[in-house]
């Protein structure tokens, strides 16, 4: 059982335990998930087999790496038993979004440069640039034959659906990559709508795609396909929301990043950005100061920056954000008829999302 470190406005702390429905649907699709990657080629296999936690470089089992949290597997397998279906109806959409987003990672860790991914060396740093893109190609070519191949005449629907879901996911990747050249300040500055629109492109695209896909696969009616839908990109928000908080101020031992590690990076993140948007003389200091020329990894500068980032109030905006998409999520939930049981789990998810440090 894994845990999550809860940090509130205040900054105090408590355990708050995974809930059993990852574990729950893990073990439904990980046959299924791993028969996708044995039908690759054996060497883009290895690599994805790499970037699921499951291999080390050397192929062999590591027990030791983090498969990550599979929320999205298990957001589908969930959709499903909203509606009444048994959750084995929604695995071909389950292995597809855990494949998209495996493949979202490889290519994301090489376009951010990021050399490491779960406390292990990412895909590209372990087997070189160009082989890492072609195991993300892989992913992703894996991801559209299965839901295509799903049982009925919903096969292709669902690929329909999931193809919206990664047009999305590349246009908030680009909002995302463009942010990093716009300035701290001015005209031309990153606004929190402005942030919280690639968020839910790049986030919650996926995140309301695994649910509705597991509706539609369940054979629920086009409206709570939709509800559904709502309710993921709300909740992609909110996921992303509470990432940047733990890029900040979250602890290593458990992020796997250095601390204040979004700061050293430069990196636009929310805290940030309504730490700016209040445009009092604290905030006048930290545009000062991120655009100061002192070495972004300069543990000083960093501190110094993550204090006056929460003095601004964007620690509390932050929670705000997230809390704020979790409840509308909850509304889009409420407003459609659904199975109490998985909306119980459901709940349970949300909240160890919104306290998570993993």
């Amino acid at each position: 059982m894994t845990s999550a470190t809860v940090t509130g406005a205040a900054g105090t702390r408590g355990l708050l335990a995974a809930p059993p429905v990852l574990d729950r649907c893990r073990a439904l699709v990980r046959p299924a998930l791993a028969d996708a990657v044995g039908r690759l080629h054996p060497w883009p296999g290895e690599m994805a087999a790499h970037a699921l936690g499951w291999r080390d470089t050397a192929g062999t089992p590591d027990p030791a790496a983090s498969e990550g949290k599979g929320v999205r597997q298990a957001l589908a397998v969930l959709g499903a038993e909203l509606c009444g279906a048994p959750g084995v109806s929604a695995v071909p959409g389950a292995v597809a979004v855990e494949l998209v987003h495996a493949f979202s990672l490889v290519h994301d860790d090489i376009m951010d440069g990021d050399e490491l991914r779960r406390q292990r060396p990412a895909v590209w740093k372990s087997y070189g640039t160009g082989p890492a893109v072609l195991a993300g190609d892989g992913l992703l070519a894996a991801a559209v034959q299965t839901l295509a191949q799903a049982p009925g005449a919903l096969g292709g629907p669902a690929v329909l659906r999931l193809s919206g879901a990664l047009t999305s996911l590349v246009r908030g990747q680009a909002d995302d990559l463009l942010f990093a050249d716009r300035p701290w300040t001015g005209p031309e500055a990153v606004r929190p709508d402005a942030y919280r629109s690639m968020a839910e492109h790049k986030t919650g695209a996926l995140l309301g795609c695994a649910a509705a896909l597991g509706a539609l696969l369940g054979g629920a009616p086009d409206t709570t396909v939709t509800a559904l839908d709502r309710a993921g990109r709300h909740l992609g928000v909110a996921f992303q929301a509470v990432d940047d908080l733990l890029g900040i101020w979250g602890d290593p031992a458990r992020t796997g990043k250095p601390v204040h590690g979004d700061l050293r990076q430069r990196k636009k993140t929310y805290p940030v950005l309504a730490a700016l948007a209040s445009d009092g003389p604290t905030a006048r200091e930290l545009a000062a100061l991120l655009d100061s020329p002192c070495p972004p990894d300069d543990a000083t500068v960093a501190a110094r920056a993550a204090d006056l980032v929460e003095a601004a109030g964007g620690r509390t905006a932050t929670l705000a954000e997230a809390h704020h998409h979790l409840d509308a999520a909850r509304a889009c939930l409420r407003g459609t008829p659904l199975a109490p049981r998985a909306v119980h789990q459901v709940e349970e998810l949300l909240g160890y999302l919104a306290h998570r440090t993993v």
